[in-house]
């Protein structure tokens, strides 16, 4: 097997892993919790490997490409905290609901995004190169949008503290050691080799991310089906109206189709799998199905991502076509 044809295979991958991931959370409960430990170690691997694809002494062309990043940066921490925000007012009696519900919506995806971009036609270099500045934003944003839309009467009290520690965890400490890696990799052969080797990893690192995120999780969304009703009809709603806030801010900075694709996707896709330890740093009340709501988010999102990949670049179109 190629490097290529595992890439080409990742959806199926990632989907047959997902079942697994069920199987076992469902049927070897008393692994759900070795699984569970294993959540922000899998996540850092998976970041690591991310960031060693990021092509960061070109990352200036990215980020100079003045119309995509503010038609990125339009859609995803202007109009889709908008969208958010009506979409989660009906979840205002249900603080551990909403908590969940806003820490996954209001984060843009910073690793398969790029993968769905890719496959759906859209201009995956722009939006690997936007994933440092999607990143701090969100880091900077997500408290305050967080303080806005929870309210006082929540009773929900977030902590900077965990906020903090899983972005340098998660983010900081993974996005060094790839850069130091990428550097050191021009004078030394072994080095050179190892940052080769794990070009090959950012597949099997999402599948193992998906395999210990959901089993360790799975069993909570079951258990809590029915509290977590209300915040379905949320996700759907979103997932069948964020396509049109990445399209709309792509029209007005009038985008190429590849661009305005990478956008529509960034809107549309989100970061559930790095804020899940930030779910369970919440308070003991909360934890379990704010933890429960995040990954309900995952799988409808992973089913709307196979329409998403076949529905946008039929949409969004070149001018004149």
């Amino acid at each position: 097997m190629t490097r290529d044809t595992l890439e080409q295979n990742q959806i199926p991958v990632y989907f047959v892993t997902v079942l697994l991931a069920v199987a076992l959370g469902l049927l070897v409960p008393s692994l759900a919790q070795g699984l569970g430990a294993l959540v922000t170690p899998a996540i850092a691997v998976l970041m690591y490997a991310m960031f060693l694809q990021i092509p960061f002494l070109d990352l200036r062309q990215g980020v100079s490409n003045k119309r995509f990043m503010a038609a990125l940066l339009l859609a995803n921490f202007i109009l889709i905290p908008l969208l958010v925000w009506l979409l989660t007012r009906g979840l205002v009696d249900h603080p551990a609901i909403l908590v969940g519900a806003l820490l996954v919506l209001l984060t843009p995806c910073i690793d398969y995004v790029v993968v769905f971009t890719h496959i759906g036609k859209g201009d995956s270099r722009l939006m690997l190169a936007a994933t440092p500045v999607l990143l701090l934003l969100q880091l900077a944003l997500l408290p305050v949008y967080l303080g806005f839309m929870l309210g006082a009467q929540s009773g929900v009290v977030v902590s900077v503290g965990p906020f903090v520690e899983a972005f340098m965890l998660l983010i900081v400490a993974p996005m060094i050691l790839a850069v130091l890696t990428t550097a050191l990799s021009h004078r030394s052969t072994v080095i050179s080799r190892w940052n080769d080797a794990w070009a090959w990893l950012p597949v099997p690192a999402m599948a193992l991310v998906l395999l210990v995120v959901i089993g360790s999780q799975i069993i909570s969304v079951v258990r809590d089906i029915e509290l977590l009703a209300p915040v379905i009809p949320v996700y759907i709603g979103f997932l069948l109206l964020a396509p049109l806030m990445g399209a709309l801010a792509s029209r007005l900075f009038k985008l190429p189709a590849t661009a305005a694709r990478a956008v529509t996707f960034s809107a549309s896709t989100r970061n559930s799998l790095v804020v899940l330890p930030l779910a369970l740093a919440l308070p003991e009340g909360v934890r379990g199905l704010a933890a429960a709501v995040v990954i309900t988010q995952t799988l409808v999102e992973l089913v709307g991502e196979l329409a998403y990949i076949r529905l946008i670049p039929a949409w969004v179109r070149p001018v004149g076509r």
